[in-house]
C-alpha cells in the first residue's frame, strides 16, 4: 500500500500543545495513519539550514524536520511568504512588500525542503504539500526526478489573475504549482481564480473536463473544503461549559448577554473593524448598554513582522477608546485578550455565548465559525454573524451574513441577533448544523486523496 507523506511548512511534533500545534494537525489527524510520513521546518533557526532531515518516531509515524538559518527564515518566511505571500492572497495589496532577494529566499527553502525530503521517499509514496509557503515545492521535486504522485492544498484564498500580478513572480508560481497532480482549494471561487490563472498566466486554460495541461504534465484543480469534527467539539463544549474557566466568565457577566471573538492577531481577520461595530452597536441600540459584552480573544502571531506590531497598537488604542467611551463603573463592555486560549476552554465560552462573531476581511475557510455553531445548546443556541468573505459563508447561509467594512451593518446584524426569538435562533441553528456535520475533517482527507489516490483514501 502507498505510504503518505504530508509536507507543510512547520511540522507539529508530538505532545506540542498550544497554538503551535495547530489546526493542520487537528485537520490530517484521520489521514496520518502509522507508516505515515510528515515533513516540515523544526520551528527552530540554526547557524545554516539542514542539508538532512532529523527523524522523530511516534506511535508508527515518522516526523522529519530540517532547521534554518537566520538569513533563510528572514527570507522566507517573515520575507516573501509573511510579507508578500499572505497579503496577497488575502487582497491586501496595500501591504505587499516585494523584495527580490527575499523571493530567491523563499524558492531556496522549498528547494531545500525537497532536497532534505527526497532522499526520504519511496517510489510509491503518495506526497500532499500544504499551503502557501510551498508553492514551489512541487516545482522543486519534480526538478529532482521526482515522479511520485504529488497534491498541494492551499489554505488561504487564491485571488483572481488581475490581483495576482501586482505580484512580479506570478506566472511562475502558478507554473510551479502546476507540477502537483491535484491542486485543492477551499471553496469554488478560490477553484476558479487559479484555473482563470492558468489561463491567462501560462496560456493554460482547462479542457473540457477541467483539467490544466501544462509543460507536459496534466493538473486537476478540485475544491474539498475543510470541516471540524462537530460531535467532538460538541461534546467538548458541553463538558467545558461546567468547568471553571466558563463559570467564572459566566459569574462576572452578572446575566449581560456575551458576544465572542476568537482570532490570531491577523490583519486579514477584520479586527479593528469589527471593534468599530461593537461600538456603533452602543451608539445605534443604546438599550443595549450595560447589557451586553464584548469578549475579544486576539492570541498573538507573528510578533517579528512589523504590521502585526502597528496592529496591535491601534487594537489596544481603539479598546481603550471604547471603553472609555462607554464603561460605567460596573460595566466594561470590551474584554480584549492577546493570550491565547486553550481549545478546551474556548469550547465552553462559545457554548454560554449569545452571538460569535467571524468577521474576516478575508479567509480561506475559518473554522471558528463552524466550531462557533458545534458548541452550541441545541435548545438555546446562539447566533452566528460570519463575514461573506470567509469562505464558510459559502456553506453556513443560515448565518447573518454581513459585509465587515460596513459598521452599521455589523452593528445591525447584533442587534437582530440579540432580540432574536428562539424559534428563529433554533431553526438557524439546525440547518447549519447539519452542514458542518456533513464536511468534516474526515471528509476533507478522503475527497482530497481521492483524487490524489483512492487507495489512500479508503485506508484513511
Amino acid at each position: 500500500m502507498s505510504r503518505l507523506v504530508i509536507v507543510s511548512n512547520r511540522v507539529p511534533m508530538p505532545g506540542e500543545r498550544g497554538a503551535r500545534a495547530g489546526g493542520l494537525a487537528v485537520a490530517l489527524a484521520d489521514a496520518l495513519q502509522p507508516g505515515a510520513l510528515w515533513f516540515g521546518w523544526s520551528g527552530k533557526r540554526a547557524a545554516g539550514t539542514s542539508t538532512e532531515a532529523v527523524i522523530h518516531h511516534h506511535e508508527g509515524i515518522d516526523y522529519a524536520t530540517i532547521d534554518l538559518s537566520e538569513s533563510d527564515y528572514r527570507r522566507f518566511y517573515v520575507g516573501f511568504s509573511n510579507g508578500a505571500l499572505w497579503p496577497l492572497l488575502h487582497f491586501r495589496t496595500g501591504l505587499l512588500n516585494f523584495q527580490r532577494d527575499e523571493y530567491e529566499g523563499y524558492l531556496e527553502v522549498n528547494r531545500a525542503f525537497a532536497k532534505a525530503l527526497q532522499p526520504l521517499l519511496r517510489p510509491d509514496d503518495v506526497i500532499w504539500i500544504h499551503d502557501y509557503q510551498l508553492l514551489t515545492m512541487a516545482a522543486a521535486l519534480r526538478a529532482l526526478g521526482v515522479t511520485q504522485k504529488i497534491g498541494f492544498f492551499l489554505h488561504i484564498p487564491f485571488v483572481p489573475p488581475a490581483i495576482l500580478h501586482v505580484l512580479p513572480p506570478a506566472d511562475d508560481l502558478v507554473g510551479a504549482m502546476c507540477s502537483a497532480d491535484v491542486v485543492g482549494f477551499q471553496t469554488e471561487g478560490d477553484r476558479g481564480a487559479f484555473v482563470d490563472a492558468c489561463a491567462t498566466c501560462l496560456n493554460a486554460p482547462p479542457d473540457e473536463q477541467g483539467l490544466v495541461h501544462y509543460r507536459g504534465r496534466t493538473t486537476k484543480p478540485v475544491v474539498t473544503p475543510i470541516g471540524i469534527d462537530s460531535r467532538e467539539f460538541a461534546r467538548v463544549a458541553a463538558r467545558a461549559v461546567r468547568g471553571a474557566e466558563t463559570r467564572r466568565l459566566r459569574e462576572s457577566l452578572v446575566g449581560r448577554a456575551l458576544v465572542i471573538g476568537a482570532d490570531r492577531l491577523d490583519y486579514t481577520k477584520g479586527l479593528p473593524n469589527r471593534f468599530d461595530a461593537f461600538a456603533r452597536l452602543l451608539e445605534l441600540y443604546p438599550e443595549h448598554l450595560r447589557q451586553v459584552s464584548l469578549l475579544q480573544i486576539a492570541a498573538r502571531s507573528r510578533e517579528d513582522v512589523d504590521r502585526y506590531q502597528s496592529l496591535r497598537r491601534e487594537l489596544d488604542r481603539k479598546a481603550g477608546d471604547i471603553n472609555g467611551r462607554f464603561s460605567d463603573f460596573d460595566w466594561v463592555p470590551l474584554r480584549y485578550m492577546t493570550r491565547a486560549v486553550g481549545r478546551t476552554t474556548l469550547a465552553g465560552f462559545f457554548r454560554m455565548a449569545h452571538i460569535g462573531l467571524v468577521t474576516p476581511l478575508r479567509d480561506g475557510m475559518n473554522l471558528v465559525a463552524k466550531e462557533f455553531i458545534a458548541a452550541q445548546n441545541e435548545d438555546d443556541p446562539g447566533v452566528l454573524i460570519l463575514s461573506r468573505f470567509a469562505g464558510a459563508a459559502d456553506e453556513l447561509s443560515e448565518a447573518l451574513i454581513v459585509n465587515p467594512y460596513d459598521a452599521d451593518a455589523v452593528a445591525s446584524a447584533m442587534h437582530q441577533a440579540l432580540v432574536m426569538k428562539i424559534e428563529e435562533r433554533r431553526e438557524r441553528h439546525l440547518a447549519s448544523l447539519a452542514k458542518i456535520r456533513q464536511t468534516t475533517a474526515s471528509s476533507f482527507c478522503a475527497d482530497f486523496l481521492g483524487y490524489l489516490n483512492p487507495k489512500i483514501s479508503k485506508a484513511a
